[in-house]
């Protein structure tokens, strides 16, 4: 097959995290609400300032604006881990970065796929953070074996996806027609089984242990555990998350709110409290629930760097609004 036939991989990972947003407010309808109040924030406070819409059409982010920036996700086993480097390949994601978040006390260690390049970015900066469960990190050493066993059983990759993806590595790429079902294949390993893979016993067991623990081990696949659109206006957002009826989070993460902002701040609803059916003995389901995924929203600031402000150049609007809270050492550009 001739190169040029190939859909870029820009384009299927566009497609892919769309397909992703779609699945996710049809899961979580309060997910839904959230990006309809992103948007019209956003719009809201790009029509009140028309220097900051000058802005982002000059680089280009403008269309984007209020769609995802990032997902999260969680795997079992380093297997799971390594089909699903080859998965994100296709779509034009690298690992980039490692993470270790042990030293919070998390069980896991993770690392972030996405596009690198600017023009790559520039099309569609879509990432998943991706984590993986530290089983030796679970002091029950017969626990421990028993999540080990769970997580040895299950496969949370298509045949389709897997097949796809083989085919992308033997030939280069893929074309219309196999990228479209690469996309619908690949998007069954993120979504939301309500049939747990444990009896009601083995979760509360891994839940005692850590409720990531349970949320890996329990299903049948990593469901999607948040995605997180930009907003323009954080504090907006959270002041009117409770008119839309979705419960906010206490506080804002991150810097407090300035004229210039700097560095990220997020905040999210609460985690949903979400029915599942646990497999007794006797094979008959037991109703319960299960607390993990939310949605997160995100505003970007000016990157702080190290050099000082003779090494960049301090952006205009920043020094005219507010000298005291930028600061001096500013960097054209979003962490």
């Amino acid at each position: 097959m001739k190169e040029n036939s190939f859909v870029s991989t820009d384009l299927i990972r566009s497609a892919f995290s769309a397909a992703m947003s779609a699945m996710y407010r049809t899961e979580v309808p309060a997910y839904g609400t959230l990006m309809e109040l992103v948007g019209k924030v956003n719009a809201e406070t790009l029509a009140a300032d028309p220097d900051l819409q000058a802005r982002l059409e000059d680089t280009d982010s403008l269309e984007r604006i209020s769609e995802e920036r990032h997902g999260a996700i969680r795997l079992g086993t380093p297997a799971e881990l390594s089909m699903m480097r080859r998965v994100f390949a296709v779509m034009g994601m690298l690992p980039v970065g490692y993470y270790d978040l042990s030293t919070a006390g998390v069980p896991v260690h993770s690392t972030a796929f996405r596009p690198v390049g600017d023009a790559a970015l520039k099309k569609n900066p879509f990432r998943v953070f991706t984590s993986l469960l530290r089983l030796d990190l679970i002091a029950d050493k017969a626990l421990r074996n028993e999540a080990e066993q769970i997580l040895s059983k299950r496969q949370i990759f298509t045949d389709g996806a897997i097949a796809l993806t083989e085919k992308t590595e033997r030939q280069g790429g893929l074309d219309k027609a196999d990228a479209e079902r690469f996309v619908a294949e690949a998007l069954e390993t993120f979504r939301w089984h309500d049939k747990a893979n444990v009896s009601p016993d083995m979760y509360h067991r891994l839940h005692e242990a850590h409720r990531l623990i349970a949320d890996v081990v329990s299903f049948k696949g990593p469901h999607i555990n948040h995605l997180t659109p930009r907003t323009l206006d954080i504090d907006a957002v959270q002041a009117r998350m409770p008119d839309y009826k979705i419960a906010p989070k206490a506080t804002i993460e991150g810097p407090p709110t300035r004229k210039c902002a700097i560095l990220l701040r997020q905040t999210s609803f609460k985690a949903l409290e979400e029915p599942v059916s646990f497999q007794t003995a006797d094979s008959s389901w037991h109703e319960g629930s299960h607390t993990a995924r939310f949605g997160e929203i995100e505003q970007r600031g000016i990157a702080l760097t190290p050099e000082g402000p003779d090494a960049v150049r301090r952006p205009a609007q920043c020094v005219a609004q507010d000298r005291s809270s930028c600061g001096g050492r500013l960097e054209r550009g979003r962490v």
